[in-house]
């Protein structure tokens, strides 16, 4: 008698998986990164006219006739000084140049000094070899081109060695009254983390404020910038609590104040 074939067991199938939980349903859902500290977040909405008159205004209320912090006695002496100014603080530049402006204000007189002296004069100044070869460079130029004379003219400035379109801005500005707007990285910062000019390249921004900035605080108006940037809206620790355009910013990671900030020096 044949026997029967034994049953095949039944066939044993995994449990079916619950759906995996929504990254809400867990708790874990990440924040939305926080705006950087340059503020390059995109603003929400654009400065309205309006607002970029009335924050001009506040700037001129509380400092009606700001001026650099860089210390000169003539135009060559701001150009040297700008020169200087590239990758180090202000103070440091005219805790070299007190002394050295005191003795050496012309091309002539630079030239004469020479690159060795200019070195020893300055270097406690970054990058101060480079600098000290772009200077007496740049005044033998002055001689050569431009009868010993600063020119008043971007194209001829930008052609110097060590020259470029900041530094000339700040020349034609604090020089000769032109109402240019040298973008340093405190008025990139201000500009971007405001959303009063945003740009991702210091040419952008300017061109915007060139655009923005109403024709009567131009003369001005990159000044206010770089003194907010340096004192106020700072890198690291911006002091909102002090900010005369708060209620205009457009900054997301700002303290609001309670009440819009009344004029007062930045």
């Amino acid at each position: 008698m044949r026997k029967s074939a034994t049953p095949a067991p039944a066939e044993v199938r995994p449990k079916a998986k619950a759906p995996a939980k929504s990254a809400a349903a867990r708790g874990t859902v990440k924040p939305a990164p926080a705006p950087a500290a340059d503020g390059r977040a995109a603003a929400v909405r654009p400065w309205t006219k309006a607002e970029i008159e009335e924050a001009f205004r506040r700037f001129q209320t509380a400092n009606p006739e700001p001026k650099g912090e860089l210390e000169y006695v003539n135009p060559f002496t701001l150009l040297v000084a700008v020169v200087l100014s590239a990758q180090a603080t202000d103070a440091s530049v005219n805790k070299a140049t007190r002394p050295l402006f005191a003795e050496v204000d012309t091309p002539e007189k630079m030239v004469a000094l020479g690159e060795e002296r200019l070195r020893e004069a300055i270097k406690t100044i970054g990058l101060y070899r480079t600098k000290a070869k772009n200077v007496i460079a740049l005044a033998q130029k002055l001689i050569a081109e431009h009868g010993g004379e600063v020119p008043r003219d971007r194209g001829a400035l930008e052609a110097l060695p060590g020259v470029g379109r900041k530094t000339a801005n700040v020349v034609l500005n604090a020089a000769f009254g032109e109402p240019t707007i040298a973008v340093d990285t405190h008025v990139f910062r201000v500009c971007n983390r405001t959303g009063l000019a945003p740009g991702k390249t210091p040419l952008e921004v300017e061109t915007k404020l060139e655009a923005r900035v109403p024709p009567a605080y131009k003369r001005h108006a990159h000044h206010w910038l770089i003194l907010h940037g340096r004192y106020v809206c700072k890198a690291m620790r911006p002091d909102c609590e002090r900010c005369l355009i708060n209620d205009l910013c457009r900054w997301p990671g700002k303290k609001t104040l309670a009440a819009p900030a009344r004029a007062g020096r930045s």
